[in-house]
């Protein structure tokens, strides 16, 4: 089990700092309520401080990099934007899944883009690539889509897609869901303070899914020097090693 960016993407994004968690023994059986809610007060007061969510450094940095991509920023938003943005109208995320409600309360605090993705779904190795426009995507309306050629995306080694446009929107084949119950959480960002700020969230996170779990995540900090992360003891055998490196 696997989880890596392409060099390309080093190259491109040298300012990217990425952070991983893998964790077992989930289920929906409990309450993140506390939780969740200590995250949405922090995600609140620097929406009340900052106005906007566009005027975060964190989303200023997103937007910048969605444009150089050659996306509108407008059109296409990082998902940790589009979650604040609704949480700024609305005052509050519909339950999902605790897991991801407990997810996108993180991502909503930090203003960072956090993908969990089933890890019993993916075809490992997973890798955030540039798009041959082969790959395969399962919508949340199960429809298959196909990346765009050189769109940057999650790809695994049975040519699956879990991302468009990278932390755009999640693939459904990999969403969290009732029977989930063990994940793989990847935090991205590409503002000033990315590498303090990534790891931050990272051990935020550990520490909440240790109080509602029990589990002990296993974290990563991944780099141009260090693309990749490989949890200990994770019993998902990769699925024809390198197919996924583009």
């Amino acid at each position: 089990m696997q989880f890596s960016h392409h060099p390309d993407i080093w190259t491109r994004f040298p300012e990217l700092a990425a952070a991983t968690l893998y964790a077992e023994g989930i289920h929906r059986n409990v309450s993140v309520d506390a939780q969740v809610g200590r995250f949405n007060a922090t995600a609140k007061s620097r929406l009340d401080a900052a106005g906007s969510e566009s005027e975060l450094p964190e989303i200023k940095a997103w937007r910048a990099a969605f444009s150089r991509m050659g996306l509108k920023p407008t059109q296409y938003r990082c998902a940790s934007e589009s979650l604040l943005r609704r949480f700024r109208k609305e005052g509050a995320l519909p339950p999902l899944h605790p897991l991801v409600d407990l997810c996108n309360a993180a991502s909503l605090a930090f203003a960072i883009p956090v993908a969990a993705l089933d890890a019993d779904k993916v075809a490992w190795p997973l890798q955030v690539r540039p798009a041959a426009g082969t790959e395969n995507y399962l919508s949340f309306s199960n429809e298959i889509e196909h990346p765009e050629p050189g769109e940057v995306t999650f790809v695994d080694a049975q040519n699956q897609s879990h991302a468009r446009r990278w932390t755009h929107r999640q693939s459904g084949l990999s969403a969290v869901r009732d029977e989930t119950a063990r994940v793989l959480i990847v935090m991205e960002a590409l503002h000033p303070a990315a590498h303090d700020d990534v790891q931050a969230l990272a051990a935020a996170l550990a520490v909440a899914m240790h109080e509602v779990w029990g589990a002990a995540p296993q974290r990563g900090l991944l780099s141009a020097a260090a693309p990749s992360f490989r949890p200990a003891g994770a019993a998902c055998p990769d699925t024809t090693p390198g197919t996924a490196a583009g």
